[in-house]
């Protein structure tokens, strides 16, 4: 996205939503709060701070000006490792703000799904996400579109996720 706005920016310009649906079950496993967790790290520093964990902070900023921030996770049961860490460090994001809920994937069966995780902000602007096979992500890995076909399918199974989900406070973890 050569010249394009940072996530940051993005995120600090939404008036009034941003949502985002997550479909994978591993994502970045290189990163290194990923493999400390699996080390046995538990409540690092950078898995509750904001100052080590910006989004917190871009988190807490938007819903301050009133933003809803809404992520739905679709995943496969037993939870991989990757989905148990993001489980773990989701409390920081739901006390920064954000709201977050759980979808196994046997439940979501009958969801039109597009082909990629996204970002859609204030019902307008989607933010496609593009990943390796391995869950890195490649240099070009974000697409901005507003393309209302890709708008409205993102919407559709977004809401659709949402409405079948459980929320975080609530999801327990199988193993």
């Amino acid at each position: 996205m050569a010249n394009a706005p940072t996530f940051e920016e993005l995120l600090s310009s939404a008036r009034h939503s941003a949502v985002h649906l997550e479909m994978r079950d591993g994502y970045m496993e290189s990163d290194e709060s990923y493999i400390a967790w699996k080390a046995g790290v538990r409540n690092a520093p950078e898995d509750n701070d904001p100052e080590i964990r910006p989004w917190l902070t871009w988190v807490r900023d938007a819903t301050d000006r009133g933003v809803a921030i809404r992520r739905a996770r679709v995943f496969s049961v037993p939870e991989s490792d990757y989905i148990k860490f993001e489980h773990h460090v989701s409390g920081a994001n739901v006390k920064a703000g954000e709201q977050i809920r759980w979808l196994p994937r046997r439940r979501a069966t009958d969801i039109a799904f597009p082909g990629n995780d996204f970002w859609v902000f204030d019902n307008d602007l989607v933010l496609v996400l593009h990943f390796t096979g391995d869950g890195e992500s490649p240099e070009d890995w974000m697409e901005l579109t507003r393309d209302t076909r890709i708008r409205d399918l993102c919407t559709s199974a977004f809401e659709a996720v949402w409405e079948r989900a459980t929320p975080h406070e609530e999801y327990k973890i199988t193993c």
